[in-house]
Formats: structure tokens, sequence, C-alpha cells
């Protein structure tokens, strides 16, 4: 009996379902090969944007609540580990 191969058209638009609206545009973008330098370029250009959104993410929340380099070190210096009860 022959089956019938699935509904490719189907599956994609599953999958695209799935996806982010930034993967979708970055699969737009890279439909094609790139060689590996430009895409070790783009790789980095990513990181970097992120990196940079992080960083003023907890810029944010330093000032808004107050933080300064004691307020670090004292988190380093916390145990929140329980101590084991055997």
């Amino acid at each position: 009996m022959y089956n019938k191969p699935p509904n490719t058209t189907l599956s994609i638009m599953e999958a695209i379902g799935k996806l982010t609206n930034v993967q979708i545009e970055l699969l737009k973008l890279f439909q094609y090969n790139l060689p590996d330098n430009q895409l070790a370029e783009i790789k980095n250009m990513l990181a970097k944007y992120f990196a940079k959104t992080a960083t003023a993410e907890m810029d944010k929340l330093w000032e808004a609540n107050d933080w300064n380099n004691d307020t670090m070190q004292a988190w380093a210096n916390e145990h929140l580990r329980k101590k084991n009860s055997s």
C-alpha cells in the first residue's frame, strides 16, 4: 500500500507558527549560504546586540533599586543553601 507523503506546506506552516518573530525574520534574511567569515561576523553582531541590551536592563535595575558594589559583594557572600539534615 502506498503511503502518501505528509503535506509539506502544512508542516512548514505549523513550524512557522512555533517560531518567534525574530527567528522568522532571520530565516528570511539568511536563506542563502554565507561564507564562514560573514557568518562569524553576523554571530558577533547578534551577540554584541544582546549583550548591550542585557547590560542596559541591568543598569536600569541598579538605578531603580539603588544597588552598588557593596550590594553585589553582599550577594556574593550570602549562603543560600540549606544545610543537609542527615
